[in-house]
């Protein structure tokens, strides 16, 4: 049986102000915390591997976007030396950029941990600080102009999950917070503990950090003036593997053939036809990171089909297969590893 680690918390701090986001401090809490709760199940620390704390302005109730409040807060200006330092975003983001004190503080907070970063549109407090100039960072879709205006010398990838620029790391929206967590314990503590804590909360094993973000729904049907479109469109990408014809289509919107074309162009701007590709290519993308799931597999899920009409999308829109795309991700997987390094169980 292997030795519990050293008696020794990694300090995870996230700090937050007044309509702050509840999932992008939670989740990504919530990630480090059951890691916590699975080595002591297993022995293999003797104290918490990682002690969790909430920051913001003052002591007392730090109220969400949602109205909920959270509780045991403590000024970030107490703060000492700890592992990792987050920063959460929120409706309440564009408050917090007006206070100067907050904006001061960071450089120095940022300082005292070994990493740093944040979630969704905590990106913005982080570019006012001056801490994303000539930095490859991402952040919520919908923030993207802001944080270029921000900081303009910030390499942004507008597609990425979370990006990691050395002891930097930055999220998309929300839910990728908990995406970039796990990616940090499988840093501190290997894949087999970050594959399990991904079961225990029912998240994607392998979700990598590079599929799009900005999927077809969020990057064209969130646009839509005409919410049946909109309705369509959030339909669509969760029925990949049915009939997504031309007729299909028009017909689960009453409508003729010409009529729902010229509609949906107005719309999207693009064509019924090249939207359904669009989404099965960023599905089967996304899937072929997961290296248990066949082609056929893939295809089936998606709606192609057949390994032969997933390896036409590919060579249209990547130039090459798609077996050869999954064995680009596993080399790019391996070189991050040894770039960072790949701590073990």
């Amino acid at each position: 049986m292997q030795e519990p680690a050293p008696s020794h918390s990694r300090r995870i701090a996230m700090l937050g102000f007044d309509g702050v986001q509840v999932l992008d401090v939670a989740g990504p809490l919530e990630v480090f915390s059951c890691a916590s709760r699975l080595l002591q199940r297993h022995g293999l620390v003797v104290a918490p591997a990682y002690e969790t704390l909430l920051l913001a302005r003052h002591d007392g109730p730090l109220t969400s976007s949602s109205g909920l409040a959270f509780i045991g807060a403590r000024p970030w200006e107490t703060l000492g030396t700890v592992d990792t330092l987050l920063v959460a975003g929120g409706a309440g983001v564009r408050d917090a950029l007006r206070e100067r004190d907050l904006l001061d503080w960071l450089p120095r907070g940022m300082s005292l941990a070994r990493r740093f970063g944040s979630v969704c549109s905590g990106a913005l407090l982080l570019a006012r600080a001056g801490l994303l100039e000539r930095r490859s960072v991402t952040t919520h879709w919908a923030f993207l102009r802001e944080l270029t205006a921000l900081a303009p010398t910030a390499r942004i990838d507008p597609d990425a999950v979370y990006v990691r620029d050395g002891e930097l790391w930055t999220s998309a929206g929300v839910t990728a917070g908990m995406d970039m967590a796990l990616a940090m314990v499988e840093e501190d503590w290997g894949r087999k503990l970050a594959n399990e804590v991904a079961e225990q909360l029912v998240m994607y094993l392998k979700r990598p950090a590079a599929p799009p973000q900005i999927s077809v729904l969020l990057a064209a049907g969130a646009g839509c003036a005409d919410g049946r479109f909109r309705s369509l469109a959030t339909w669509l990408v969760q029925h990949l593997d049915e009939d997504l014809s031309i007729e299909a289509l028009a017909a689960r919107m009453g409508m003729s053939t010409r009529h729902f074309s010229r509609c949906f162009v107005e719309e999207f701007g693009v064509t019924p036809k090249k939207f359904v590709e669009r989404a099965r290519y960023e599905a089967a993308r996304s899937l072929l990171a997961d290296a248990d799931l066949s082609l056929q597999r893939i295809a089936s899920v998606v709606g192609l089909g057949n390994p032969e009409n997933l390896r036409r999308l590919f060579l249209r829109r990547e130039g090459i297969g798609p077996a050869a795309y999954r064995a680009r991700l596993r080399s790019e997987a391996a070189e991050s590893r040894e770039s960072h390094g790949d701590a073990r169980l």
